[in-house]
């Protein structure tokens, strides 16, 4: 019986989407959790892994990559060794108010494949009885000699993944400093779990790190093909710039108080430090609140309020530029923004996020301050009306008192708020950021709210 791959629905609000590319050629032999092909959505490019073990065919007159279709097309189908192929593919128009589920299963009762999921009725088991595993994991226990049936899964939808197989080997425990951790994940996108296995025991460091990093580089006269991420993030780039009516204002802010109130709570043990990327989140959710100009997208003729404020959190990927979502930011408290946040970054980071994760937003948030960026112009994250770029925070030498002439070293910060003219105006969108820089000077005046 030939067992149908349509195109999953990436998230509840995906009516259509697109085949990236197919990893597996037509005739090829697939096994259960391989990667058959990636689908972009409307926020991310997601890898589609196979439920079925067996014989990939891809029809002729199959949709091609590159062409947008309703969820829920034929895309190809595995068939048993020796069984004939399949009918030709059609690609019937999917009713979009048609129930969840029908984007997700094929004509019969069996599952198709979908971002994600390796699993069927058996929960954290494939139908054949042995545990979920990515593609990855199974390669690694390969090559260490891990035996999976026996391993505790930590992967979403109860899977097994990489990390799994490495803490199960041998003499295989993750040894790396903090800094170099920091900077494998924050700046170069390095595998700290990789270069971990290869030291032979020894702690890896930041030189490590970064020496990791410079191989990893590509040549000089090097040509790399354009990913699909990437094409996916230049075509909105591209969009939102040929777009929107874009104006960018920007101010200083003193944060001294902020600097003092993030060292308070890091003195305390035991407590989850926020981030000064999570301490703007919470303060510009707050601002928001107040401000519903800014959290707004325009929808043809009209300009569209969305009940809550759901902030997105621009991230640094190895695969490229994400941008994860914390949902109703002002109902959270600061430590649960810190959490979430953490959780939604390493999930980017690591190429683990759900769909859902990247949908949604109504106001984005881009720290370059780690790279010693003072102030720059954002692009707006369309269908978004706003986005606010952060600055590095630095000492410097200001006056506090006019009248007296007395100057002080206080913590500078820039920052610059993007907005889309054709929903609001200048004077509404500088209250806003004016409003912003107050609560960075009095973080008092958000934390009671």
């Amino acid at each position: 019986m030939a067992f149908e791959v349509r195109l999953p629905r990436l998230g509840w609000s995906m009516e259509v989407g697109k085949l990236a590319e197919w990893l597996k050629r037509d005739g090829e032999r697939v096994q259960a959790g391989e990667i058959l092909f990636t689908v972009e959505g409307d926020k991310a490019v997601q890898e589609v892994e196979a439920l079925e073990s067996g014989i990939l065919r891809i029809p002729p007159d199959s949709p091609p990559p590159g062409q947008e279709m309703p969820v829920g097309t034929v895309l190809a189908h595995i068939v048993q060794p020796g069984a004939g192929g399949p009918a030709p593919v059609e690609a019937p128009a999917v009713d979009r108010r048609a129930d969840h589920s029908d984007a997700i299963h094929g004509r019969g009762d069996r599952p198709v494949a979908h971002p994600g999921a390796d699993v069927a009725a058996t929960g954290s088991h494939t139908r054949h009885g042995f545990p979920a595993i990515s593609p990855r994991a199974r390669r690694v226990a390969r090559e260490l000699g891990v035996d999976c049936s026996a391993l505790s899964a930590s992967g979403r939808s109860g899977r097994i993944v990489e990390r799994d197989v490495r803490q199960a080997a041998p003499g295989s425990e993750v040894c790396v400093s903090p800094l170099a951790r920091r900077v494998a994940y924050r700046n170069l996108g390095v595998d700290v779990a990789a270069l971990a296995a290869q030291s032979d025991g020894r702690r890896v460091s930041r030189a490590d790190v970064e020496a990791a990093a410079r191989s990893a580089r590509a040549p000089a006269g090097a040509m790399i093909p354009v990913s699909t991420v990437r094409r996916l993030i230049a075509d909105r780039m591209v969009h939102s710039a040929h777009t929107v009516a874009a104006v960018t204002l920007t101010t200083e802010a003193d944060a001294t108080e902020l600097v003092r109130l993030r060292e308070h709570i890091k003195a305390e043990p035991g407590r989850v430090v926020p981030s000064y990327t999570d301490l703007l989140v919470r303060l510009t959710a707050a601002a928001l609140r107040e401000h519903p100009e800014l959290n707004a997208r325009l929808e043809g003729d009209h300009i569209v309020y969305p009940p809550t404020v759901n902030v997105g959190i621009a991230v640094d990927s190895p695969r490229g530029l994400l941008v994860p979502v914390l949902r109703d930011a002002p109902a959270m408290t600061l430590r649960q923004i810190a959490a979430t946040s953490a959780a939604l970054i390493e999930a980017a980071r690591s190429g683990r996020s759900a769909p859902d994760d990247m949908q949604g937003g109504t106001f984005t948030i881009t720290n370059l301050g780690m790279y010693e960026i003072d102030a720059f112009t954002p692009i707006i994250n369309l269908p978004e009306c706003a986005i606010l770029g952060v600055g590095r925070i630095v000492p410097k030498q200001v006056v506090v008192d006019v009248a007296a002439e007395r100057l002080a070293i206080r913590h500078m910060l820039f920052l610059s708020l993007t907005f889309d003219h054709r929903l609001v105006d200048g004077a509404p969108a500088a209250r806003f950021l004016q409003r912003v820089k107050q609560f960075v000077e009095r973080p008092y005046l958000w934390l009671v709210d």
